[in-house]
């Protein structure tokens, strides 16, 4: 009997792959994006800190009670902009101009595109 493909499996193992090739370091370290159903959450990590294990220098996410409360009459793609804003204004208080973008594994569309198209607004380069 032929089973349904388990899509988050699918996902995990393309996010595997993009991983190899990208690296957040102190420069530049990476902006990550994780998309729940009902939830966006974004970081960014230097991954060369803390002996390789990295260290979260910002985050947001839609279920932080402040934002929460901001982006309640908002759609998930207008919520997923305002978190990548939000993202990188906390990151260029910790002095950080420029990242990597990694999209999770998920496509680069919708909330994902939504939340770099935010951070770029906001004045991440990448």
């Amino acid at each position: 009997m032929v089973g349904k493909n388990d899509k988050n499996k699918v996902r995990k193992a393309r996010h595997d792959r993009i991983r190899f090739y990208i690296k957040g370091t102190a420069e530049k370290p990476r902006l990550n994006v994780y998309r729940s159903l009902n939830h966006i959450y974004a970081q960014v990590i230097d991954d060369s800190a803390n002996n390789g294990e990295g260290i979260t220098l910002a985050a947001a996410s839609t279920v932080e009670k402040e934002i929460a409360a901001k982006i309640a009459e908002m759609t998930k793609t207008e919520a997923a902009k305002e978190i990548g804003k939000i993202v990188a204004q906390r990151a260029m208080e910790k002095g950080v101009k420029a990242v990597v973008f990694d999209r999770g594994g998920y496509l680069y569309t919708g909330r994902v595109a939504a939340v770099a198209d935010g951070a770029r607004e906001a004045g991440l380069n990448f």
